[in-house]
């Protein structure tokens, strides 16, 4: 077919799947009555660029960045976790309930976008603000969360990290005796276990020991770009066995190193042109990584500021420093699917987390990714599994475990 026929029937496929991001954070400063997501903010997602784009629902992020294993250090993490439970409601229950409402269930899912709104979701990245209360799995619960990973960058009190990896170290060597108490609970009270983050022998043990199947909510195939964050084909066998399903990340240096390198090596470069007069220089990721939550999101303020007046500059380089884009993602998704089956692979992009890519840098450029895995073959059926159906499926049987679990009392 033509190009147009092409651009035409990926559109209508668009609009009829459902299509689900499990990945996307938020920082609470953008769910206040002054500033909020029925705005454009300079966020990659609002309301407005999830309307724009065709994305219906999006996974807000519980994400606690990683501290000392100390009574204190729970406390906070604890604090902080319940400000963005807070925030989330906030925006479905009091700034937007016309346009978005929270699911906690496939049924919700369907429902919702049914009624023409925005779906809400809730994942948890890092178990550490449970501290060594394990009760506070059904708070979360309640509250709205339907997965979360163990830990995040860095060893916690429930498992191992994959930053382990840098230098051979490890807290627990896998899950922790109370990290395995915890899969207890997630198992019986429907909450889904998420691998992404962690050590491989953390998400062995997880398998071995969960009764339902787990995700994986943002990472990508560790064949294609060799980054801890990614699964080795191993582990994605896992997955395949388990039952499971892995969610790709639209997050470059987890995509192509190589090409992810080039382009932000030339844009720190004119960034540091640029911010000479002002004092600004670009840091490496390395070192971006390493920094507390506070200081790297004042880093990435300040960075942007002068990203936005290089961004011309770097789209006239692009043939010759291409940037990393859409058919690099969808490679990730397509070797996923050859590896282990469709049915274990679904989307995530990483939202104002680090993610986004040429032709995918914000909600209002979904539509890509569909057109390019029509391009590549897909069926609608299929996509529409890519794009959530293999997560609600996964959903619906870490449910059913859970009835199974509280009817025999244990």
């Amino acid at each position: 077919m033509s190009e147009e026929e092409l651009v035409e029937l990926a559109k209508g496929i668009h609009k009829r799947v459902i299509t689900i991001d499990t990945h996307c954070d938020i920082n609470t400063s953008n769910f206040t009555a002054e500033k909020n997501y029925t705005q454009d903010l300079d966020t990659q997602v609002t309301l407005p660029k999830m309307e724009e784009g065709g994305l219906d629902v999006p996974w807000f992020i519980v994400y606690t960045e990683q501290g000392e294993l100390t009574e204190e250090g729970y406390a906070t993490a604890y604090e902080n976790a319940l400000a963005k439970f807070n925030a989330i409601h906030r925006l479905c229950e009091k700034f937007a309930p016309d346009r978005i409402a929270l699911a906690l269930n496939s049924n919700d899912v369907r429902r919702i976008t049914s009624e023409g709104k925005k779906v809400a979701m809730i994942g948890i990245e890092n178990g550490y603000p449970f501290g060594k209360d394990i009760s506070q799995v059904k708070k979360f619960y309640d509250m709205g969360g339907r997965y979360m990973s163990l830990s995040h960058n860095g060893h916690n009190q429930l498992c191992d990290s994959h930053t382990g990896e840098r230098d051979n170290q490890w807290l627990h060597n896998g899950v922790s005796d109370l990290g395995k108490e915890v899969v207890k609970e997630m198992n019986k009270w429907g909450m889904m276990i998420d691998v992404s983050h962690l050590s491989k022998k953390s998400m062995q043990d997880l398998i071995d020991l969960s009764e339902a199947p787990i995700i994986a909510s943002h990472s990508s195939s560790r064949a294609l770009c060799d980054d801890s964050r990614n699964l080795d084909d191993e582990q994605l066998m896992w997955m395949k066995e388990n039952g499971g399903v892995v969610q790709a990340v639209a997050l470059s240096f987890f995509l192509n190193s190589e090409k992810a390198n080039a382009y932000t090596d030339k844009k720190n470069e004119l960034v540091n042109e640029i911010g000479a007069e002002q004092g600004f220089e670009a840091i490496p990721r390395s070192e971006i990584i390493r920094m507390d939550y506070e200081t790297r999101q004042a880093y990435f303020d300040k960075y942007q500021e002068f990203a936005k007046l290089v961004e011309p500059k770097m789209e006239v380089l692009s043939s010759e420093i291409p940037p990393v884009d859409v058919p690099d993602f969808v490679d990730h998704i397509d070797y996923m699917v050859k590896k282990i089956g469709l049915e274990h692979v679904g989307i995530s992009s990483d939202f104002d987390g680090g993610g986004g890519i040429e032709g995918w840098k914000d909600a209002s450029e979904t539509f890509n990714v569909t057109l390019e895995l029509l391009r590549r073959g897909y069926t609608e059926e299929e996509i529409s599994k890519l794009w959530g159906g293999n997560l609600l499926r996964v959903l619906d049987e870490v449910v059913g475990v859970a009835k199974k679990i509280q009817a025999r009392g244990s």
